[in-house]
Parts: C-alpha cells; structure tokens; sequence
C-alpha cells in the first residue's frame, strides 16, 4: 500500500469538446518545415466553421505555410483554480486565403495582430486531425524521487 494518491487518468478528448476548447483561448503554436527543420511559431488565432484562421506577414511563417507539407497547430490551457489543464492538436494543410471572398470573410473575424507591421495574410488550417487530452496537474510530491535531488556531475 502507498501513501501517495492515485493519479488521475489523462481524458481523451471529442473532436467537438477541442474545438470547444480551442474557442476558449486565443493563442497557440504553429508548426511548419521548413527546408530541412521544424519551426515553431507563436500565432493568436480563432476558429472559423471547423478550421484555424491566422494573420500574418511575409517571413519564415508563412513561408512554412503555404508549403506543400502539412502543418501542426496546439494550444492549451490550465485553470488555476483546479488544476486541469488540456491541451489540443490540430494537424492539417494551411491555405493562404486569396479568394475575393474568402478574403472579405476574414476580414469580419474577430482576429487582430500583436505586432506592429503589415500582416494582411490570412492563412486557414484545414484539420485531417484534431486530437485532445485533459488531466489534472500533478503535486510534486507526486512525481519527485529521491532521484531528482541526487548530485549531477558535470558531461565534460
């Protein structure tokens, strides 16, 4: 018998429940290729009829974009009061919005840059995927080991 609690079991999520989620927060992590690596970028962003909608300008961003390999999209978030946090993956194609309409759509999304500078780029992902997980955040008397305070020695 142990004297530590049961941890609680991570919670798949529905596709309907992340993107319930995903309506919750504003910002998240764009993961793109580019030439022979990942980047990861930082985008605030909104949801739109079952997609991700960012704006942004030309740079290293939307160049990973509108390339031909899929991207990654994840927010998350915690409450502070209980403790659950989640986290949600959207992986798809990003599109450059360029139709007449399409463009004039965007425009009426509640989506504002942070930055200063010219980011008149919307860019839509289109999930093939989305996943999510939800779980209370462990004590660290949970997860410390006697382990964790043992001397480190140097890697020379």
């Amino acid at each position: 018998m142990t004297d530590k609690p049961a941890h609680s079991a991570t919670e798949v999520l529905a596709p309907n429940e992340c993107w319930g989620l995903l309506r919750e927060v504003s910002v998240g992590r764009l993961a793109v290729w580019l030439k022979d690596h990942p980047e990861i970028f930082p985008v605030n962003y909104t949801v739109d009829h079952g997609s991700v909608v960012f704006r942004t300008g030309p740079g290293r961003k939307l160049d990973g974009a509108k390339g031909d390999i899929p991207v990654a999209f994840e927010a998350d978030g915690v409450n502070a009061d209980t403790g659950v946090t989640w986290s949600v993956v959207v992986k798809g194609s990003a599109t450059v919005l360029e139709s007449t309409g399409d463009v004039l759509d965007s425009f009426s999304l509640s989506l504002f840059p942070w930055q200063p500078g010219r980011k008149d780029t919307f860019v839509r992902i289109v999930p093939t995927e989305i996943s999510g997980r939800r779980f209370k955040v462990a004590q660290p008397a949970d997860w410390w080991t006697s382990q964790s305070d043992a001397t480190q020695t140097s890697q020379e």
